[in-house]
């Protein structure tokens, strides 16, 4: 049960419901005109947001002030992903409406939010430690004194990079032994487990569960099997690379774009240019649909330094988003 934030400049709370997903939405489109974040949202978004996946409970995870006349004019949206082992995450999501900003709905939001990710954290009961996740652009500085009000911490940078497909592109170079091949469908669960151990030890990642892979990695609305490519070596995955189309976000951006969300190389493989060919490989089929960028996002700090490859294939940065924190206790196993 929704424990509902303390009343504030007189808005009405209740959980979010499927059929709330038209009037959500435009209070989303408003925050979203008003700070131009990277990421758009469309009502098919809200709703997979909303229920999509087993463990998703909209009466508990989420929440709307209305104002007296019926208008939304906030959210707050907490989730706790399954498979979770090493750290039990819980990412909150949230939004005042930028004409009702000033008047303290956003911090009784992230209490709210903080509240009930201890909550789900606890009864996740997995032995691990917890951590409360934000994430914000760096240049949403009204966010960030709220989080920095709240006592969350700036944990990681990420980095928002952009390739243009005109001119020459890097050739796609495999090993021999090796073979690059299309994704297809019967290497779904191959790949799940591959994406698992090469990103074991990187921050911020947990396993993916295979409902979780199969609805929002392999199956989600926005991924494109043709942009997308696997490196066998005999009947092994030893690398992949899963890219989307988010057209929502190509005209405020102003260019097209297919953007690799995964990226990973089996540890046993690594240091022989398989990355290097699977973004090759991306670029050529994003260029023959007539795509005009391929884009991606990367950890300022990650350890096999994927900045620097990626700048030497000519990726550059166009923007950064930070993820701030909280760490609280866990529950026992």
């Amino acid at each position: 049960m929704t424990t509902f934030p303390a009343p504030v400049a007189g808005l009405a709370w209740r959980p979010i419901a499927l059929g709330d997903v038209a009037v959500w939405h435009r209070l989303v489109r408003a925050i979203e005109d008003a700070d131009e974040p990277s990421e758009r949202h469309t009502p098919e978004d809200l709703a997979e947001e909303l229920t999509g996946g087993s463990w998703k409970d909209p009466a508990r995870d989420s929440i709307l002030g209305l104002d007296g006349d019926g208008v939304a004019r906030a959210f707050g949206h907490v989730e706790v992903n399954p498979g979770d082992v090493r750290t039990v995450r819980a990412f909150c999501w949230g939004g005042v409406d930028p004409q009702w900003r000033g008047r303290g709905i956003g911090a009784e939001l992230l209490a709210w939010q903080e509240r009930l990710a201890r909550t789900k954290i606890a009864a996740a009961g997995r032995g691990a430690p917890g951590r409360v996740l934000v994430h914000t652009d760096d240049d949403a500085t009204a966010t960030m004194r709220l989080l920095d009000r709240g006592g969350f911490t700036p944990l990681r940078v990420f980095l928002e990079l952009t390739r243009p497909l005109e001119g020459d592109l890097p050739p796609v170079e495999v090993p021999e032994g090796l073979r690059l091949v299309p994704f297809d469908p019967s290497l779904s669960e191959r790949l799940r487990v591959a994406h698992n151990e090469a990103f074991a030890h990187h921050w911020g990642s947990e396993p993916r569960s295979q409902e979780n892979w199969e609805r929002h990695s392999v199956g989600g609305r926005f991924f494109r099997p043709g942009w997308s490519f696997v490196v066998l070596d005999g009947e092994e995955v030893a690398a992949y690379s899963l890219t989307s189309a988010y057209t929502q976000d190509w005209e405020p951006q102003g260019y097209s774009a297919g953007w690799t969300d995964l990226l990973g190389v089996r540890p046993a493989w690594r240091r022989r240019g398989l990355a290097s060919a699977l973004l090759a490989a991306t670029m050529q089929a994003l260029r023959a649909d007539g795509i005009e960028r391929a884009d991606l996002g990367v950890d300022m700090e990650n350890e096999s330094r994927a900045v620097d490859l990626y700048t030497s294939l000519g990726y550059s940065e166009t923007r950064r988003g930070l993820a701030y924190g909280k760490d609280v206790p866990g529950a026992a196993g």
